[in-house]
């Protein structure tokens, strides 16, 4: 069983502010209070992980970069043999 199964059905506390209400200004206040509540939950990483992620991501790029121009050169020679007309 998952912890949605266990949730209430009707929303509850301050949740329920705002929901249905006509009054925009309820519902931008319900937002942004939901939103500053997401904001407390993010964790910043450390300067290790963010060294890490960081060379993962150019050593990736640099892969990326290095295979398509491979891929490239190999159909540029495959076309140019494909196409060209051989001297008779």
């Amino acid at each position: 069983m998952n912890s949605s199964q266990n949730a209430p059905s009707t929303p509850t506390g301050a949740d329920a502010q705002g929901s249905g209400s006509k009054n925009p200004f309820l519902a931008i206040g319900l937002f942004i209070r939901q939103v500053l509540a997401e904001l407390r939950k993010v964790v910043a990483p450390t300067r290790r992980e963010l060294v890490l992620y960081t060379i993962t991501v150019l050593l990736f790029v640099v892969f990326m970069i290095l295979l398509i121009f491979g891929l490239d050169a190999a159909f540029s020679w495959l076309s140019r043999i494909a196409f060209t007309v051989p001297d008779v």
